[in-house]
């Protein structure tokens, strides 16, 4: 396990609501899918500290779990913020790596084309370093579509032509599957029809 010491000292409710979102942290590492009591990892508030109602404080880690914090309930780990001055010292865990979540488009998507391209990768980052440990393969239509994300009509009085926004224009439908639709909006996907302009020129 690759971590490292640093001093830091322990932040009062007071403190931390005087933090924003782009203030690095320091909060447990310890979470219900990974045990590591002791340790902490580099996080962010989920929104700014003058926000705050009540209750717990939650965090965002690099490794993107949210964590709840107290920060003046001593039985609880606590947040904390880098500073040579402080009293404390906190183990805290390092990153090993970046996981790659992408969606790639291999045109004609052969195997020799999908071997040339992870043979690229592990030419820029090592053979030993870049491991496939999930791959799904789609293949897509050769049709291009609109992309749009209509929100959902609410109660008896709904609107009969509900608002609608354009997310993506002349794509493929595959697309849609990693657009990140508003909450209360809905995906629709429509075949491209390109603009035609009758406007008469002279």
């Amino acid at each position: 396990m690759n971590t490292e010491k640093i001093t830091a000292r322990r932040l009062s409710m007071e403190e931390v609501t005087k933090l924003g979102v782009k203030d690095r942290l320091f909060v447990s590492a310890d979470t219900a899918e990974l045990k590591l009591p002791d340790c902490y990892v580099p996080a962010f508030l989920t929104k700014s500290g003058e926000d705050f109602e009540g209750g717990s404080i939650t965090a965002r880690t690099i490794f993107q779990e949210e964590v709840s914090c107290l920060p003046d309930d001593e039985s609880d780990a606590g947040i904390y913020l880098a500073d040579e001055n402080g009293s404390a010292t906190i183990e805290v865990l390092q990153s090993a790596g970046v996981v790659l979540d992408l969606a790639l488009f291999v045109p004609g998507g052969d195997k020799g084309a999908l071997t040339a391209l992870y043979a690229a990768a592990r030419q820029a980052f090592g053979a030993d370093v870049v491991q496939i440990w999930r791959q799904g393969l789609k293949e897509v239509p050769d049709v291009k579509v609109d992309i749009f994300e209509e929100q959902i009509p609410r109660g008896r009085k709904a609107s009969d032509s509900p608002k609608r926004d354009r997310r993506a224009i002349d794509t493929y439908p595959t697309r849609a599957d990693f657009i990140e639709f508003s909450a209360g909006w809905k995906p629709v996907v429509e075949i491209h029809r390109p603009i035609v302009d009758d406007t008469p020129t002279i």
